[in-house]
């Protein structure tokens, strides 16, 4: 045979070194273990740490196959690489259409048109990716001078917890503003994405899509407010039910507070009760009503209930801060034992029963 299978062997190499049809023939993992070769174990044992560990044990399953490498192979893969970073860097700076322009003329139309096929198609960055990767402390003093619309689109793509923390930190009048764009947001075109990303570019590093990608919506805010604080989760609420009923109707409906208690059955509370401290829940029942209190006494025995009573009485006055972090923390404990299919939340309808 003219060429070698290299998943035979092991051997990156054949008869015909280093043609085109050799190289095309490599896996992406077998381009990735060649590349990490070729920068050395120091530096590579630095990108792997970035990797995740399902990664690292296939690059290092193909990096014990090699036997040897071909040199033009490795020095394909590294122009390889340095086209499709030097792509990159035109797509972050000026968009698709900018870096194929470029590229073009320093590669041709056929090459610039492969790397940017194989950019858009492997990598599928999402908008805004660096911000998830910022703190978001940092990222607060970039974001809430925007406008409400533009910092709704930003938390969209934000995991929940980071969007929280700076959701909560927002001035009290801009919070509500916000959570209603991000509840009402759609579908956002590329060409906004870019804009917003691009006068973003100026403060962070930056990258971009051109997919139109579904963010938002009611889903995203209940996420959101289920990880504020009760302070914020609550004044958002309540500005919403004055400005749009129906849309804060439909976000409690998706949301649990710890009132919401009282709408588990007694064997949901009983293992509630059992992953709570004593000392947060005598907290959190401090300024409930007598409902929520009579539901959570009539699940505990009637000597742990009395106990219970006594915390709450001894312990005296309580800030109402401390109060809203106890009842968080336990409402953290229902939504952990709902994700584990320990219990199930109702939401959104009052015929459907917890199981």
């Amino acid at each position: 045979m003219a060429e070698e299978s290299a998943g035979k062997s092991g051997k990156i190499s054949g008869k015909k070194k280093g043609s085109a049809k050799d190289y095309k023939s490599l896996t992406g993992r077998q381009k990735a273990a060649i590349f990490l070769v070729a920068l050395g174990s120091e530096v590579s044992s630095e990108v792997l740490k970035h990797l995740r560990d399902d990664e690292v044990e296939q690059i290092t399953f193909e990096i014990a196959r090699l036997e040897t490498i071909d040199a033009d192979f490795k020095d394909q893969v590294l122009e390889e690489f340095q086209e499709l970073m030097q792509a990159q860097n035109f797509i972050t700076t000026g968009g698709i259409d900018f870096a194929r322009e470029l590229l073009e003329k320093s590669l041709g139309s056929q090459k610039a048109i492969d790397i940017i096929n194989r950019l858009t198609s492997s990598l599928q960055v999402r908008p805004f990716d660096f911000i998830r990767r910022t703190d978001p402390a940092h990222l607060l003093n970039f974001v809430q001078q925007e406008y409400p619309q533009t910092i709704a689109l930003i938390l969209a793509y934000l995991d929940p917890q980071k969007a929280a923390v700076i959701l909560s930190s927002l001035p009290t009048e801009t919070q509500p503003k916000v959570s209603k764009r991000l509840a009402t947001m759609d579908r956002t075109s590329p060409d906004v994405l870019r804009e917003v990303e691009r006068v973003l570019e100026k403060k962070l590093s930056t990258l971009s899509s051109e997919d139109y990608t579904a963010a938002g919506g009611v889903d995203a805010i209940v996420e959101i407010l289920n990880n504020v604080d009760r302070s914020s989760e609550k004044a958002i609420i309540e500005t919403l039910e004055e400005e749009d009923p129906e849309l804060a109707e439909e976000i409690k409906k998706r949301m649990f507070v710890f009132e919401d208690i009282v709408m588990l059955d007694d064997r949901a509370i009983q293992k509630v009760l059992r992953e709570v401290d004593t000392q947060e829940l005598a907290k959190a029942l401090k300024s409930v009503d007598s409902d929520v209190q009579d539901k959570i006494f009539h699940n505990m025995s009637k000597r742990a209930a009395s106990m219970l009573k006594e915390d709450m009485e001894f312990m005296g006055p309580v800030r109402l801060k401390d109060v809203e972090e106890s009842q968080q923390k336990i409402v953290s404990v229902i939504r952990r034992l709902e994700d584990s299919g320990e219990v199930v939340i109702a939401r959104g309808g009052d015929e459907e029963m917890i199981v």
